[in-house]
């Protein structure tokens, strides 16, 4: 991947690496758009039109992603 050079070059171990792979989750979740396919499931299964989906689903993906985020960041307060 594109980041593992980096990560190897911190030699990250246990909780941290953890943390690291939670908060890479959470960036990959934020922001989901028209080329997201669960952005249409989520259309067709409910009978949205796109711009509902886009104020619901992008909007509830991001909380989902700046949670993951502040959780990250708490656990790491206590970690490091």
């Amino acid at each position: 991947g594109l980041i593992t050079p980096l990560v190897a070059t911190l030699h990250l171990q246990g909780p941290v690496l953890g943390l690291l792979v939670i908060a890479i989750a959470a960036g990959a979740t934020i922001l989901s758009h028209v080329n997201d396919s669960g952005f249409w499931l989520v259309n067709r299964y409910f009978g949205l039109d796109v711009k509902d989906t886009l104020r619901s689903w992008t909007v509830m993906e991001t909380l989902i992603a700046l949670v993951g985020f502040a959780v990250v960041f708490a656990i790491g307060l206590f970690i490091h």
